[in-house]
């Protein structure tokens, strides 16, 4: 989410480029996206360098070659005079950004397309001073940036591209704790997130497993795997990738619904999703083999069939749908919630509150957490309603806690004010406990279990209200006419006020 005044420098960002003579959105998106990839480059080439210089070693898979490329670092061509910076970037840059990590690579594929349209030295110079302004070391500014101009644009909600805030994100992976051997797929990929947010938990989790020869090619090359039918969404997913030194992720164009899944059927082992939840499909250009497990148009239910699909058994799935998938009464509704329940093992619904998406969508949502066992195995399901993430839940959504409170991981320890704030911790805490304790608890707490039982009496029904109770409230019963004695009073007032308006008016 972009707030205040980093809001602020990317606005200044938009209009230098639109005094420019660039005014196409996804034109602007582009560049800014190139030159922060290209800026990111040089900090990690950088920081490779400082490691090598502490270690003694040489640097390992530097991104720049001794010699020549060295002038193509931003470091290096930010301080040449505007025309020359302006020719280094036009004829040197991009070119090799193109061939970036070889002829073949995901990189090189996505990027080839990739052209520098920045027409003069000014606006060049203009856009460097105020990219160096912007923080770009711990955030994914890349996605934050396309989420920001989507909005500027009204498009965000209207095709489904606004992103998933990297709070939800962060919680949905480490629910689902991703391991060195998993094979990670998101079929609506849009900036990678998903997946970035995957790779740095296990850089972070299993360092020592990734010393591994083998597993560090397996990461590299094999772990993970993202589609998306929008060229723009791929050229940032693959910058976004490289960016947290994953070689050579699987980021293809794929029309995941309208393509037979034939190829990539039980491949994967981990499903991290947030698709498309607006519109519907004809059912000429959806897969065949998606109908045969769910007879619909509607998106949200077509990629639910996609996502058991995708995975192996054993392999499992945290993704996000709307609330209607939830408790909608058509029969396509019905069969994929009995097919999760009864053919498989549906392991949680997290309930999160309306305004994740704001100010880009108000839709209700919910995460999924399911297992693809192709037997069954769902003996309860354990429900979460989460009513406060961090943030403000209008459209401004102001964050209610210090940085060191944020997320579901929180440096420091909540209490329960805090908790008030933020109930992600608390969500990830019980989570590892859904097995346990939280057996324990009753319908009337944020968190309890239902069982299977209960689920089948309720035709599948997964919202949480239909399972939650309210405590019983004392309740204060006040006579008739004391009632009516305050109506009087308060008609009393009311024209008594009107007469004072009158005198005025007269």
């Amino acid at each position: 989410m972009i707030t205040g005044e980093l809001k602020h420098k990317v606005d200044r960002l938009w209009d230098a480029f639109w005094a420019g003579g660039i005014a196409n959105p996804l034109e602007v998106i582009e560049q800014i996206t190139y030159l922060l990839f290209i800026r990111r480059l040089d900090a990690i080439q950088t920081a490779k360098e400082h490691k090598a210089a502490r270690t003694g070693k040489p640097i390992e898979n530097p991104i720049y070659a001794p010699g020549d490329e060295q002038r193509l670092r931003w470091s290096r061509f930010t301080n040449e005079h505007p025309e020359a910076m302006l020719t280094i970037v036009r004829d040197g840059v991009f070119p090799w950004l193109r061939s970036l990590r070889g002829e073949d690579s995901t990189y090189a594929h996505h990027m080839r397309d990739a052209r520098f349209t920045i027409p003069t030295a000014n606006l060049l110079t203009k856009v460097v001073d105020l990219l160096d302004d912007i923080p770009v070391s711990e955030r994914d500014t890349a996605g934050d940036l396309y989420e920001y101009m989507l909005g500027k644009i009204a498009t965000a909600g209207q095709n489904g591209q606004f992103r998933t805030p990297r709070h939800i994100i962060q919680l949905m992976v480490a629910m689902t704790a991703p391991g060195p051997s998993d094979e990670i797929c998101d079929p609506a990929c849009g900036t990678a997130g998903f997946l970035m947010e995957a790779a740095r938990f296990i850089s972070r989790e299993h360092a020592d497993a990734l010393l591994d020869f083998a597993q560090r090619a397996h990461f590299n090359h094999s772990m993970f795997h993202g589609f998306d039918f929008d060229n723009t969404m791929l050229r940032i997913a693959s910058m976004n990738m490289l960016l947290h030194e994953v070689e050579q992720p699987d980021i293809r164009y794929r029309d995941s619904l309208a393509e037979s899944a034939a190829g990539e059927a039980e491949r994967y082992s981990l499903v991290l999703a947030n698709p498309p939840f607006a519109g519907s499909l004809d059912y000429e250009t959806t897969a065949k083999d998606l109908q045969a497990i769910v007879k619909t148009k509607k998106t949200e239910l077509l990629f639910l069939a996609l996502f058991l699909r995708l995975l192996k058994p054993g392999g499992r799935a945290a993704v996000i749908v709307p609330d209607g998938v939830l408790f909608g009464s058509t029969k396509a509704h019905k069969d994929i919630r009995r097919l999760l329940v009864e053919g498989h093992k549906l392991d949680a619904v997290v309930k999160l509150p309306a305004g994740v998406f704001k100010p880009y969508a108000g839709v209700s949502t919910a995460i999924l957490c399911f297992t693809k066992t192709n037997s069954g195995g769902t003996d309860s399901v354990w429900f979460y309603e989460v009513t406060a993430d961090g943030y403000s839940l209008d459209d401004k959504r102001t964050q209610l806690l210090p940085d060191d409170k944020m997320g579901p991981t929180p440096v420091v320890p909540l209490g329960e004010a805090d908790h008030q704030k933020n109930n992600l911790p608390d969500v990830r805490a019980r989570w590892a406990r859904r097995n346990g304790s939280e057996h324990d608890r009753q319908p009337t707490e944020q968190s309890f279990c239902v069982s299977k039982d209960d689920l089948v009496a309720q035709e599948y029904d997964l919202s949480i209200n239909r399972y939650k109770e309210i405590e019983d409230q004392e309740v204060t019963h006040r006579a008739p006419a004391e009632i009516f004695d305050e109506l009087e009073q308060v008609e009393a007032d009311i024209q008594q006020g009107l007469s004072v308006l009158k005198g005025m008016l007269g």
